[in-house]
């Protein structure tokens, strides 16, 4: 275990102030991200060192196009996430419970021997939500840094703004999934809030890192002309129309394996839309 950063006591709980849950949390007791908890009055993350998932991938399968293309990205993951997204991909270690999730046990030095080993220049938190293995993924890049590595962030956005700030001299690079650009969709669906997720992106672009953002299409969820409209109108307004985005097709998964697979026209139309409303850099995804 190891000792979180970002909480406070409050009479006799703590406040988890890591992301905008700001979880309560009892004497025994973990936050929603199911990974951190208060053990005698203090917070501990519960997977630092523990390793779920790792992978050698193609930088772009992140996706981050336009960043070091062609170049390898060695990949990690722990167990947990801080949203519940009803159709998640990776459900089997992000919803579980981390007891019954095997791990390799790693220090934040081994990964970065072990992607130097595989000649991979890039470390990439993903799969899971890297903000719930915060204390694995800052130290780990930090050490990258030291290696003349890049590190990337593949994130939900559902993280607040210190914790953000101070991963800045050490990620290189950000894919932030908006899930919709409908609030009802985030609360239904994800368990969460939209508005902190957009605040986040804000944040990245205003402090100039490197950001592409993905959106994965679900049938009659958050695939209207109307809503993808709205999300394309959003980036323009508030960032960039050079920012990279993706358009990625949904297929059933977890609590939603009722639902037909996104079509590859709705996802090229998507692009079509983007496109049109002046975005300079759309691409498809898993179709």
């Amino acid at each position: 275990m190891k000792k979180a950063l970002f909480w406070k006591k409050m009479d006799k709980q703590i406040q988890c102030q890591l992301c905008p849950h700001f979880c309560m949390i009892k004497q025994g007791e973990k936050g929603k991200c199911g990974v951190r908890e208060n053990i005698n009055g203090e917070l501990f993350s519960l997977v630092y060192g523990k390793s779920c998932s790792m992978a050698i991938d193609p930088i772009e399968k992140k996706p981050l196009f336009h960043f070091h293309p062609g170049e390898k990205a060695f990949s990690i993951a722990t167990a947990g996430c801080n949203l519940s997204c009803k159709y998640c991909q990776n459900w089997e270690i992000s919803q579980q419970e981390i007891e019954k999730i095997l791990y390799n046990s790693l220090l934040p030095s081994q990964i970065v021997d072990l992607a130097k080993q595989a000649k991979c220049k890039i470390i990439a938190f993903t799969y899971t939500e890297p903000t719930i293995f915060y204390e694995y993924m800052l130290e780990t890049a930090k050490l990258a840094k030291q290696k003349g590595m890049f590190c990337v962030m593949i994130t939900n956005g559902f993280i607040n703004p210190e914790p953000l700030k101070k991963l800045f001299p050490y990620i290189d690079a950000f894919n932030v999934d908006i899930k919709s650009i409908n609030e009802k969709f985030y609360k239904d669906v994800c368990s969460a809030t939209l508005k902190p997720v957009l605040e986040t992106i804000k944040l990245i672009y205003k402090h100039g890192k490197h950001i592409e953002i993905t959106n994965l299409l679900i049938p009659k969820y958050n695939d209207s002309d109307k809503e993808i409209e709205k999300l394309v109108s959003w980036i323009i307004e508030n960032l960039d129309k050079k920012i990279p985005l993706h358009f990625s097709a949904f297929y059933p998964c977890y609590q939603f394996k009722s639902i037909q697979p996104e079509s590859k026209e709705k996802v090229l139309h998507a692009v079509e839309i983007a496109k049109k409303q002046g975005m300079e850099n759309v691409y498809s995804g898993n179709i």
